[in-house]
């Protein structure tokens, strides 16, 4: 994707395969369907519940530290769900947090990461910031290709999750069962955010504020996570990094 920062805020998550893959310098490769799992002895499961997903994203992210293939695998993964936090990203998007969704069974991916690839993500993360890092157990994620995890790692959204009508937001771009929230794209969630904090304003010239004008998007996201709702799964021990 050219990097058109307007069209850039508004592609959150950007691309995401329907399908496991391995991402390597260079590229990434589509695993087969129903085909057994790559090596993932020395690497930690992180879950993905926002533009991680994407093989362009984590890319970009990872530059210079992709140490050989990494594996990311779909999962389904019970009771949980893929919502917009309460915050901006400098690229101007609402991203994306995790939160739990009873009933629901959201299709994301799993990143296999080297200690070397996690420590790079952490720095990418905003953690302490925008994100808390910790490990979620007793949990259910059924990986593609077979194996079921128990606990596995994650960045929550220290803002909580965006707020529509009393209830969370869910990504349009992310597949689930049993959701009972509306899903948005990204730029749909874009338009309901400036409807609250500044209606009237064009959509493209509220984006531009966002990413060009630091203050305006610290007190953008003040307002948004006023009324966030914060993640309180039980099973979540955040983890210092």
């Amino acid at each position: 994707m050219d990097h058109d920062p307007l069209r850039w805020a508004k592609s959150y998550p950007y691309q995401i395969p329907a399908r496991s893959y391995v991402l390597a310098e260079g590229g990434y490769q589509e695993l087969p369907e129903g085909g057994p799992l790559p090596d993932l002895c020395g690497r930690q499961p992180v879950l993905a519940c926002g533009s991680n997903q994407s093989p362009e994203r984590l890319a970009r992210k990872l530059a210079g530290f992709i140490d050989g293939p990494v594996p990311v695998i779909r999962a389904r993964v019970t009771g949980f769900d893929a919502v917009y936090s309460a915050h901006f990203s400098t690229s101007g998007s609402i991203p994306a947090t995790l939160h739990q969704a009873p009933g629901a069974t959201a299709s994301l991916f799993v990143n296999w990461l080297t200690p070397a690839q996690q420590r790079r993500l952490h720095e990418t993360e905003a953690v302490g910031r925008n994100y808390d890092f910790g490990r979620l157990d007793g949990i259910q994620v059924r990986m593609d290709g077979g194996g079921v995890l128990t606990h596995a790692f994650a960045y929550v959204g220290r803002h909580g999750c965006l707020i529509s009508d009393d209830a969370p937001v869910a990504l349009a771009a992310v597949p689930a069962t049993g959701r009972r929230w509306p899903a948005l794209t990204e730029e749909q969630v874009l338009a309901l955010a400036r409807d609250r904090l500044a209606p009237g304003r064009p959509l493209d010239d509220f984006i531009r504020e966002t990413i060009s004008e630091e203050k305006t998007r610290l007190a953008r996201t003040d307002t948004l996570k006023s009324d966030g709702r914060p993640f309180s799964y039980g099973g979540f021990t955040p983890i210092a990094v």
